[in-house]
């Protein structure tokens, strides 16, 4: 058996059991669907509504993406800034864990009433959850690079920009990886709570307001649908982000990391 079935099979297996378990209790015990639909019937609704969920998942990830790009060259860019002067990270690395801290949800309104764009407010809203794992993982990695290559570099008279772009931006590539991974999560988590927020409908709906218009309608089997398509998404982007992970770092460092 390949080591890559070897790593999917047994939560595919659970998964089945927790599934098969789920319907028959919800089939013995008789339970309303409107309280607990059974897997049978979410998944009935998710073909039935499939052309309204993926065009709604469809803007989801769009926003998601949107901000993750941000995230990456934002995080990215200011983690150099950063750790190019002392007094330029104790100046601004506050703000930035201001920003992280502060619940999106209680400034999400406020963005989305001070931008015009729905879309560009939404992105924004999840680049302020997404931003800072980059952030801060990147220059854990920069500053990470070895003290003695650090010396030999300054030996030779390499300049500040030539140590960061040839030891310390090497040095910082699986962090900034890593942080990426998380915040592929974050960013899905920060367009859904800002659609949530946002609670507009029309064609251009995400998934989010899909889920308050079942829930408002007791349509229980298509919000449980859309939660599914929800976490299906982010166990893509995660999967997506660790590929490129490997790929990125076996191409640096001629091996697969661990």
């Amino acid at each position: 058996m390949s080591g890559r079935v070897r790593d999917i099979l047994p939560p595919a297996l659970i998964g089945l059991a927790v599934l098969v378990v789920w319907e028959v209790a919800v089939r013995v015990l008789a339970v309303p669907h409107y309280i607990l639909p059974g897997p049978l019937l979410i998944l009935e609704a998710m073909w039935t509504d499939r052309a309204l969920l993926l065009a709604s998942l469809g803007v989801t990830l769009k926003i998601t993406l949107a901000a993750l790009v941000a995230a990456a060259a934002g995080g990215a860019g200011l983690a150099f800034a950063l750790t190019r002067a002392r007094w330029l990270e104790r100046s601004l690395l506050p703000y930035a864990i201001v920003a992280q801290v502060t619940p999106v949800v209680a400034i999400a309104p406020l963005i989305i009433l001070w931008i015009d764009d729905a879309f560009v407010a939404l992105v924004v809203c999840a680049w302020i959850v997404a931003f800072f794992p980059v952030l801060a993982n990147t220059m854990t990695g920069l500053k990470s690079a070895d003290p003695n290559l650090r010396d030999l570099f300054r030996l030779y008279g390499a300049s500040r920009l030539q140590t960061q772009a040839w030891l310390e931006a090497p040095s910082a590539l699986p962090y900034f990886l890593a942080g990426l991974r998380i915040s592929g999560g974050l960013a899905l988590i920060g367009a859904v709570v800002a659609e949530f927020v946002a609670g507009t409908g029309g064609a251009q709906t995400g998934l989010a307001f899909r889920i308050l218009e079942a829930g408002y309608r007791l349509q229980i089997p298509r919000l449980f649908a859309a939660l599914t398509l929800l976490s299906l998404a982010g166990i893509a982007i995660y999967a997506l982000s660790s590929a490129l992970s490997r790929w990125a770092l076996r191409r640096w460092f001629g091996r697969i990391a661990a």
